[in-house]
């Protein structure tokens, strides 16, 4: 586990151009004077000291004389959080939705045991230690025969996987290599579902110091050891970057008590609705998706059509209406490979108790027409067997309110999830999730919640750009 702040320079043609640099707590002193005077940049950049920047921090403003979190949203701090568990950074990501950032793709990277991460930094018992590492490594392999059978599947039968005739019949070396990429990621997309979230990922954030400052405090007031650690290493590298902040990144008692009342939510939630027994795909009341829209009041169906009148691409403008719209949307059941990615959405707030529903691993994406699809399913279903325990100690675990229980989870496993947003911004999420090169999971949630909002707006149909996810 490790946090490194990473500095931003200036860029040559900058330098050149003879433009300021300033470290980031003087960029944000600077921009608060503008609040106080209107003496202008230069003015402001006159009392500043080149050979003492940080000095010049406190002569240019004192920290009182301003709100905290206006200054530390001006402090822009970049870090790279490598080796936390895949759960951790799920977690990270729900406290900071509007942050820039990426993190290591279980879609395009191969996920190894190696780093798994260790039961002693997760908080797992001494006890549970050796029973959880022998259900993470048959977890491991469930994996890797998934994704042997995936790419045994996707070599016998590539008309099955969506790449378009003209590519597979190239046979130059660049559309070689692309065909071979597209045939991993489809094995990667749907053997993903037995990694364990105790599997190590990577992530980098960019956001402002009072969003690294929010994250610091929750982390730090988490009853989970790693969270905390975490915490503690992001808390030491934003003191290089903006030492005046740290003072507020620390433990605290509402938080604390906050976490702590959501989390005997979600084992209320296990202990009176029960995972069900039937763990297959397809299984009734699965991924069922939910839908409801609140237009602006006196709002009609053509006002709502009329406002997609421009939008020619998913980054396209939308009326007025649509902006005004609300509408909270989810599935009563999904799969957390898929939580992941649709938690990242921006906007709104998103709403999933992690109380284990069932587990989904991909059983309905076995083509029927393939010649070998029963001997196919028959060994998912085998490999399936460890998704089912690990769903069922965890679910036993949450209920006895063992903060450890996310640990024995897989990313198969699925949990309610609801995103409450405004119309514009769903529209633009479920084209993207349908678009070029969408996970095939994602692409069927949203069609199916597009088809909800077509119900109720049925002349928005043909102008919302829903795509049809094929291969890219």
């Amino acid at each position: 586990m490790k946090v490194t702040q990473v500095a931003i320079c200036p860029s040559e043609a900058s330098t050149k151009a003879g433009r300021p640099a300033l470290t980031p707590e003087l960029l944000a002193a600077s921009g608060a004077r503008y609040s106080r005077n209107n003496e202008g940049l230069g003015s402001i950049l006159s009392r500043i000291d080149p050979s003492n920047l940080e000095k010049s921090v406190d002569s240019i403003f004192r920290m009182v004389d301003y709100g905290h979190q206006s200054i530390a949203d001006m402090v822009p701090v970049a870090m790279f959080i490598d080796g936390i568990s895949i759960w951790l950074a799920y977690h990270i990501w729900t406290l900071c939705p509007t942050a820039g950032g990426q993190e290591s793709s279980t879609r395009y990277i191969k996920i190894s045991i190696d780093g798994l991460i260790s039961p002693e930094t997760l908080g797992i018992s001494a006890a549970d230690a050796p029973e959880w590492k022998a259900l993470m490594d048959e977890s491991f392999q469930a994996y890797s025969a998934s994704l042997k059978l995936w790419e045994e599947l996707a070599s016998e039968n590539p008309a099955f996987l969506g790449i378009p005739k003209s590519l597979l019949e190239d046979t130059s070396e660049p559309a070689r290599k692309k065909v071979l990429r597209m045939k991993r990621n489809y094995a990667f997309d749907r053997a993903r579902y037995f990694l364990p979230v105790a599997a190590a990922t990577n992530v980098m954030l960019i956001m402002s110091a009072r969003g690294w400052v929010n994250l610091c405090q929750n982390l730090l007031s988490h009853p989970l050891p790693e969270a905390r650690s975490v915490g503690e290493l992001v808390r030491s590298e934003l003191q290089i970057s903006a030492p005046r902040m740290i003072k507020h990144a620390q433990f605290g008692v509402s938080n604390e008590q906050a976490i702590l009342c959501e989390f005997e939510k979600t084992a209320h939630l296990a202990r009176t609705s029960p995972c069900p027994e039937d763990f297959c795909a397809g299984r009734e009341g699965s991924a069922v998706p939910f839908l409801s829209v609140v237009p602006p009041p006196g709002t009609t169906e053509e006002e709502i059509s009329a406002d997609l009148a421009f939008h020619v691409n998913r980054y396209a403008p939308f009326g007025s209406s649509l902006q005004r719209t609300f509408v909270r949307f989810g599935w009563s059941s999904i799969g957390f490979a898929e939580i992941r990615d649709l938690n990242r959405h921006r906007t709104g707030t998103k709403h999933c108790p992690l109380a284990p529903r069932g587990f989904y691993f991909a059983l309905d994406q076995v083509p029927t027409a393939a010649p070998n699809s029963q001997p196919t399913k028959s060994k998912l279903l085998q490999l399936a067997e460890v998704g089912k325990r690990t769903t069922s100690i965890a679910t036993r675990k949450l209920t006895a309110s063992d903060h450890t229980y996310i640990y024995w989870t897989l990313l198969g496993v699925e949990y309610p999830f609801e995103h409450v947003t405004t119309a514009d911004k769903f529209i633009y999420e479920a084209e993207l999730r349908t678009g070029l090169g969408a996970h095939y999971r994602y692409a069927k949630h949203l069609r199916e919640a597009l088809a909800l909002f077509y119900e109720r707006f049925p002349a928005t149909k043909g102008l919302i750009l829903e795509g049809s996810a094929e291969p890219e």
